[in-house]
């Protein structure tokens, strides 16, 4: 778990960046902003930029394709920083200039960028130095009332930011540096364009923790049931819904995962057993990212994930039934004279 409650600003750089494919600039100031006499400032900037990642249960790392993390533009930079071979200002600089290189999508906004160090951040348990990059590129409007001798003064300030919607964000811990540091990633835009502050500028993948294993282990089970199961079994909607539900059952009620207990209590088919552990070596193929036999549950990944099982069979725009467990009451079959299919729930009382 990340906490920023008793870290403290050490200092703040802020820069702006253009697009490069549209022939904007980088605009990169002299020297870096003192805070010192602003204690409400800080607080504002502290919440503007910290608050965000309170909810940031996934880890990543830095990375390069060819397994050479110097290769990485960013790690490079950091790493110099935190290994004090670079001033905070020059390494803001250069950060800067690194954002600007990879902002080529056309649809890339500009915008300032802020580079902070902080003191005293605690990161799974332990108090440690960070870096953090944030960019602003969405303004607002806002109205302005002050109280006068007679009355009110309206009055409006354009071009301001919102400090409770921070558009992208990283922040770096310095910790194993040798395998790519803790790296919390916050990126409000969900656009296309978005994916080269993860994949571009800080080139980066996930670490794989236990939240990391639950979050794609029910993520990848989820699509199994979904998708792969109908090319093999042919199942009814609520034969899915009821693989889901004792799957999601399973993982909010153990604290472990045991593969071989999940097989036999979730999947109980030895042959779906076997096409999911195809499945699932084919996703950690793909992406890189193997898959243990045993490990901690995490709570976290499991609440996230749970909106997304689905556990509804909708029927024409009539009804929608809510399947929450007991496959065995619930009956579908074909009325001829009516010439249409239905469901039959069996109950003991209604509430």
């Amino acid at each position: 778990m990340f906490f920023h409650q008793d870290a403290v600003f050490e200092n703040l750089s802020i820069h702006h960046v253009g697009n490069k494919s549209n022939d904007e600039f980088y605009i990169l100031s002299d020297n870096p902003v003192d805070l010192a006499e602003d204690e409400i400032l800080t607080d504002l900037l502290m919440h503007y930029f910290m608050k965000p990642f309170t909810k940031a249960n996934e880890v990543y790392r830095f990375y390069h394709p060819n397994e050479e993390l110097q290769l990485n533009a960013l790690y490079h930079f950091v790493h110099k920083y935190f290994r004090e071979e670079i001033l905070f200002h020059e390494f803001s600089q250069q950060v800067t200039k690194h954002l600007y290189e990879v902002s080529e999508h056309p649809k890339i906004k500009s915008g300032e960028v802020y580079v902070v160090s902080l003191k005293n951040v605690q990161m799974e348990g332990e108090e440690r130095d960070a870096i953090g990059i944030f960019k602003s590129e969405n303004k607002e409007t806002y109205l302005k009332v002050h109280p006068q001798q007679d009355g009110f003064q309206l009055n409006y300030e354009q071009e301001a930011i919102n400090i409770n919607k921070l558009d992208k964000g990283v922040v770096i811990i310095n910790d194993e540096a040798e395998e790519g540091y803790k790296v919390l990633v916050v990126d409000q835009t969900n656009q296309s364009e978005a994916v080269y502050w993860k994949d571009e500028f800080l080139k980066i993948k996930s670490r794989n923790d236990n939240y990391q294993q639950t979050g794609n282990l029910m993520k990848v089970y989820k699509n199994f049931v979904n998708e792969k199961l109908d090319e093999v079994f042919e199942l009814e909607t609520a034969d899915k819904i009821d693989l889901l539900n004792r799957s999601m059952n399973y993982f909010k009620t153990k604290e472990t995962f045991d593969k071989v207990e999940f097989e036999e209590e979730v999947i109980a088919n030895p042959k779906a057993a076997s096409l999911f552990d195809e499945y699932k070596q084919s996703f950690a193929d793909e992406f890189d990212m193997p898959f243990q036999t045993n490990f901690d549950i995490a709570s976290p990944a499991v609440k996230k994930m749970q909106p997304s099982y689905k556990s509804v069979i909708k029927l024409d725009k009539n009804f929608h039934i809510y399947v929450h467990g007991k496959r065995e009451y619930l009956e579908q079959g074909y009325d001829e004279d009516k010439g249409m299919n239905y469901y039959k729930l069996y109950f003991e009382n209604e509430g």
